[in-house]
């Protein structure tokens, strides 16, 4: 069975990287390491990819104590997380659905990607039947403390759906720095990072956005799933707010020359047209302030 998808195959065929995606092989195996169990010890959050009974792709926030996701067996983990009511991985989540997991620490720019299959248990608990444990490389990621000084006492969350952006999240996301990308394919899901300079996200109008991608692994998860399927979520987390805006939709890659141009240090452009945005507030008590941005960001 080959370790790359015919997508991520394809896409790495047209950049010329299959050599060096393929001296990357090692690194994706099922179980989860020694040095991911550690990881996962001390990490509150995650951001899930899922998939919708329309074909919709969602990328969601999950929270919980320290080690909420938590190894049982060297390829399984259990989630002790609930999704916030709104969120459509409350319904996603069902036995036997695939499930991406980007576990992220902004303190020390790792990521650990766990992708598989989810089985509920009988008390609700969430397991993940891992086919991929794996660590991503820091690149782009902006350096964040968490504040421990934050309440964990939050008020309720409130969620207002719509299929345009506002002005005011228009304006969020032309400033942001960091958001998630869900993505899936015939055989799983996967859920991934991306990072720049405030403005790397171009918002051409209340249903359309454009962000560039950077040099990255070579592997192309996301961009070979795109290649299958281009149903998209993206989702972005105001850190020092506690807010979240998820988006559903579709996403074209741009391989234009000369829109490239457009973009410092871009190697292909995304086109993103939005289907549905919900937009929640007091997602998370957890907040972080930002200590400075990737040396890795284009300029």
């Amino acid at each position: 069975m080959a370790v790359f998808h015919a997508g991520e195959q394809a896409v790495q065929a047209r950049v010329g990287v299959q050599a060096e995606a393929d001296r990357l092989t090692h690194l994706l195996g099922a179980v989860i390491k020694p040095a991911a169990q550690e990881f996962l010890q001390n990490q509150t959050w995650a951001i899930a990819s899922t998939v919708d009974g329309s074909g919709n792709v969602w990328a969601s926030m999950l929270t919980g104590k320290a080690g909420f996701v938590q190894p049982i067996a060297e390829q399984c983990v259990q989630i002790n997380a609930v999704p916030l009511a709104g969120d459509p991985l409350r319904e996603t989540l069902q036995s036997g659905h695939d499930l991406g997991l980007l576990v992220i620490d902004l303190a020390t720019r790792r990521r650990l990607r766990l992708n598989g299959t989810v089985e509920i248990q009988a008390d609700g608990r969430i397991h993940l039947h891992t086919q991929q444990a794996y660590f991503n490389c820091p690149k782009y990621i902006q350096l964040r403390h968490f504040d421990p000084q934050v309440s964990s006492e939050a008020a309720l969350p409130e969620t207002i759906m719509s299929q345009s952006l506002s002005p005011q999240q228009q304006q969020w996301l032309a400033q942001t720095d960091t958001f998630f990308i869900a993505s899936s394919h015939p055989d799983g899901a996967d859920a991934s990072h991306r990072g720049g300079n405030p403005g790397f996200v171009q918002v051409i109008s209340d249903t359309k956005l454009l962000f560039p991608d950077y040099a990255g692994n070579n592997m192309f998860n996301t961009f070979g799933n795109l290649f299958q399927n281009p149903h998209a979520g993206l989702l972005s987390i105001a850190f020092e707010r506690g807010e979240t805006l998820q988006l559903t939709g579709t996403a074209q890659i741009i391989w234009d020359s000369e829109r490239l141009s457009e973009f410092a240090g871009a190697q292909r452009l995304v086109e993103f047209e939005l289907s549905q945005a919900i937009a929640t507030t007091n997602a998370t008590p957890l907040r972080w302030q930002f200590i400075e941005y990737s040396p890795y960001n284009p300029v």
